[in-house]
């Protein structure tokens, strides 16, 4: 079996980024938010699901899920956003579960936003990588890549762990205040060691 690092960070720090330079690198990812979409796709479970418990008001016109709708529907309403998490949260842990049951490689990444906030896959994973950057840095990129207000990236910061309990529970942090080409070295590093730690689980 290969060894699992469950990789996290606030909304805004470069999950993604930092996702694709492991990725370019030839590790398997096991992606929260890719399995979210393929369990919610038109004819899938969770797309009935979800249509069942919100109606056709979450819909978009070529019958799939309206994201944007539904993020709306649910973000104020603690009722509504229990109720979506309930339905899909299953469907979302089974797939990343079969995921990293296949990686094939010596170990493996368990990309997860909420891994720490919510805890139903964290147990996937044998360390934790938070890729960290300053609060003001989290709320400039996602104002500039979303259009969102700066209030409404805070509340959805809000939601989230604060970055100080989010860093007491890393085993490694990967610091992406700086600019992005600061990302590779550090995956390189991080890429040996985890390297290091799967051969030493196998021995």
């Amino acid at each position: 079996m290969s060894y699992v690092v469950g990789l996290t960070g606030g909304i805004g720090s470069g999950k993604s980024e930092v996702a694709r330079a492991f990725g370019a690198l030839g590790v398997e990812l096991a992606d929260a938010d890719a399995a979210a979409h393929t369990v919610t796709a038109r004819d899938a479970p969770g797309h009935a699901a979800v249509v069942a418990a919100f109606g056709d008001a979450v819909l978009a016109p070529d019958g799939e899920l309206d994201r944007k709708a539904l993020r709306l529907r649910v973000f104020d309403d603690s009722f509504a956003r229990a109720r979506l998490e309930s339905i899909l949260h299953p469907l979302i842990a089974a797939r990343l579960q079969d995921e990293v049951a296949a990686f094939a490689g010596p170990y493996g990444l368990l990309v997860v936003p909420l891994l720490l906030e919510r805890g139903n896959v964290k147990s996937l994973a044998q360390r934790v990588l938070v890729v960290d950057c300053p609060e003001d840095e989290q709320v400039r990129r996602v104002v500039a890549r979303s259009g969102l207000a700066a209030s409404e990236v805070r509340a959805i910061m809000a939601t989230q762990l604060p970055r100080q309990a989010r860093l007491a529970q890393a085993d490694d942090i990967l610091d992406n205040s700086g600019a992005p080409e600061a990302i590779a070295p550090q995956v390189a590093r991080l890429h040996e060691q985890y390297l290091s730690l799967a051969r030493a689980q196998r021995s």
